[in-house]
């Protein structure tokens, strides 16, 4: 239990990076580089061994120093599935597992039937922009039919697509901004009902859209992690972010998350204290404080754990 103003309550993230072992190997192969190594020591940061399950036990050290209950990991380098399952596997009450997909791949639909199969793993990601397809493809059909069977959740990047760890070390991010609308997820939340999409950042930069869209299908949830620098775009701060929110899509359909990443800095509790300030101000009762920081996030997989156990 996390101490908050309102008293002791559970916190679960949903919105972790699982930064393992072959997610340095791609960035030193991309920067050209000997290996993993070189990348910490251009970024200052720890690299992890190569056993997933040690660097998810280190995660679990980090939650416990914070009292942070669950999170959301995820795989965030394609094709790196086994990585998120193997610490799931390892820590099954104390995770969810998500992994970034590239449905554009020839092996998308093969890669898609296990991990639909894989009960470790919860929530596939998909990042239009930086693989540069529609959301309304209509390779993702097939997809997004295993997922409505399976009851494994969608999360959908859209908006503003920044990755810092590729700023810092120079690599190109040529991401196409065409693909990050919103709105045009409508059809396909309207065509899987029983899907349930999860659009992280608030939309990062398209709140009026990504608030359209959840008010339109109630299948949406909001993801509140990271800095939110997006908010510049509109002069926002996050209380005022928060406000809108809760006014359109409720409290029962936000995900609290920080946008964790790397090592030494670990779990981001500068972010959780923003978010408590921010719905403290707004005179939250908390129960629905409850609802934001842990319950919902349990509930978006509670069909899925209760299928595959």
């Amino acid at each position: 239990m996390a101490q908050t103003p309102w008293g002791e309550i559970p916190v679960s993230d949903s919105h972790v990076h699982f930064f393992s072992y072959p997610f340095y190997e791609a960035l030193a192969q991309q920067k050209k580089v000997a290996g993993p190594a070189q990348i910490g020591a251009l970024l200052d940061w720890e690299i992890p061994p190569i056993d997933p399950v040690a660097l998810a036990q280190k995660w679990v050290s980090a939650m416990d120093a914070k009292h942070v209950q669950r999170a959301a990991l995820i795989a965030s380098v394609p094709g790196d599935e086994a990585s998120v399952a193997a610490a799931v596997s390892a820590y099954p009450d104390r995770f969810y597992g998500y992994f970034m997909f590239d449905p554009t791949q020839p092996d998308a639909l093969d890669r898609m039937r296990k991990a639909s199969a894989d009960a470790h793993l919860h929530c596939l990601c998909l990042f239009p922009a930086m693989h540069t397809y529609a959301v309304t493809d209509a390779r993702l059909v097939p997809i997004l039919e295993l997922a409505s069977d399976t009851h494994m959740a969608v999360f959908v990047h859209c908006g503003a697509l920044s990755v810092g760890v590729r700023k810092k070390l120079g690599l190109p991010s040529q991401f196409n901004l065409k693909y990050s609308n919103p709105l045009d997820l409508h059809p396909v939340a309207l065509h899987f009902p029983q899907v349930q999409f999860v659009i992280p950042h608030f939309g990062a930069g398209m709140l009026r859209e990504t608030l359209m869209l959840a008010d339109l299908c109630s299948n949406v949830f909001l993801d509140t992690s990271s800095s939110n620098h997006w908010m510049a775009y509109e002069g926002l701060d996050l209380r005022t972010v928060y406000r809108r929110c809760l006014e359109v899509v409720g409290p029962a359909r936000l995900l609290f998350g920080t946008d964790s990443s790397f090592f030494p800095r670990g779990w981001h509790e500068a972010i959780f204290d923003q978010h408590v300030k921010a719905l403290y101000e707004l005179g939250i009762e908390e129960e629905q404080v409850r609802q934001v920081l842990h319950a919902n996030l349990e509930k978006l997989h509670a069909k899925r754990k209760e299928r595959l156990g």
